[in-house]
């Protein structure tokens, strides 16, 4: 077969690599929280049990995310690849579970593919897209976590049974693995040249940007629905504050573009005020839906920026290898998550879940200390 070069259209692979991202992220990572009320009175799961679940979703995304620089190194096309199967398998075998053991290995493969997916698409844009048009498709490409949020929003409202939905994801996951294997370019490989040993120059910065990015994301994630139903909104405007997060962070995508013409600090800056706004809203003793679904629309369109412009950030400090820069940005993140989920369970049972948001809106803004030149992005 014919190797396709960096002369093809970038949009093409940015919305592939998009549909991949929304499978492995908006499935079979995401979804599993507004359906937990389900599984638990199916498997009979204590508050424990959940956790122990979620730690699972985690260990799985932690796996592939270690895996992820040198399978993409070796072919960043089948890293994709691997990934979509991967999700759509965790996701069947979720599905036919007869047992809590097997569903937990179910969330544990899809875990997996979630950890593949974002540096194996990274990977294949930098070798397959020109470098006029790299940095739009790597955040449009981003925008795939949003879209996903949105097509499983509603997922919770249906009259099915979850194994009836998760047996129809498992059957998108078929559909988007026989797309990405006849639509992804191929490639030629990363260029020849040595891997970095040790410690990329420059990481650190990056590192502790995605590490407050999950930090201050991990509240919203976590306890916003019930943010919400504290103020008094019910379920449905819930759900429509869930789907909003989705559909605005399609707009994440335009980030790229913004950072070639205004610089990757000043953006990165400006997306960190808007996150903290967003956020803050929560804090709100009456928010009421606009004001909710304000809060939604500006936390999903800043959380895929600032996830995207992680993506470019990673991929100046390593521009050979983009994936193993974006593989240690996003367990950074993850990171950040795991350890402020129950940091914010804490104080929220000690001080409110208004207070938290407040705190998070705050400690958003410390990214400004990357007006200094160590600290800030190249």
């Amino acid at each position: 077969m014919v190797m396709r070069t960096k002369t093809d259209t970038w949009a093409s692979t940015a919305a592939v690599g998009a549909v991949v991202i929304a499978l492995c992220y908006g499935f079979a990572r995401y979804a599993y929280g507004p359906f937990v009320p389900r599984f638990s009175e199916t498997f009979g799961l204590t508050t424990l049990g959940v956790g122990v679940l979620g730690g699972l979703s985690t260990a799985g995304y932690g796996v592939g995310l270690l895996l992820a620089p040198r399978t993409s190194a070796r072919s960043a096309r089948g890293t994709v690849l691997v990934a979509a199967a991967a999700a759509t398998l965790g996701l069947g075998l979720m599905a036919l579970a007869p047992h809590v053991a097997v569903f937990g290995a179910g969330i544990a493969v899809a875990g997996a593919g979630a950890g593949l997916v974002s540096p194996g698409v990274a990977q294949l844009i930098g070798e397959t897209v020109g470098t006029r048009t790299r940095d739009r498709a790597q955040t449009w490409a981003n925008t795939g976590t949003g879209l996903g949020l949105a097509a499983s929003a509603f997922t919770p409202l249906l009259a099915f049974g979850w194994p009836v939905i998760w047996a129809a994801f498992a059957a998108l996951g078929v559909a988007v693995t026989s797309l990405a294997w006849r639509a992804l370019p191929r490639s030629a490989g990363p260029e020849d040249v040595p891997a970095p040993a040790g410690p990329v120059r420059g990481m650190g910065p990056l590192l502790a940007n995605s590490v407050l990015i999950g930090v201050t994301s991990a509240p919203y994630w976590t306890f916003s629905t019930s943010r919400l139903a504290e103020t008094g909104l019910g379920p449905v405007a819930a759900t429509w504050c869930w789907a909003t997060i989705g559909v605005a962070g399609l707009l994440g995508g335009l980030a790229g573009r913004a950072a070639g013409r205004a610089g990757l600090r000043t953006v990165n800056l400006a997306t960190w005020t808007l996150a903290a706004a967003g956020i803050a809203l929560l804090a709100l003793p009456h928010p009421g839906v606009a004001v909710a679904l304000l809060s939604s629309a500006l936390f999903g369109v800043t959380y895929m920026a600032l996830t995207g412009l992680c993506i470019l950030w990673a991929a100046r400090l390593v521009p050979d290898r983009p994936a193993r820069g974006i593989t240690w940005s996003f367990a950074g993140l993850g990171v950040g998550q795991t350890v402020a989920s129950p940091l914010a369970g804490a104080a929220a049972a000690g001080l409110g879940s208004a207070a938290v948001f407040g705190v998070a809106a705050l400690v958003a803004l410390t990214a400004w200390s990357q007006l200094h030149p160590r600290l800030g992005p190249p």
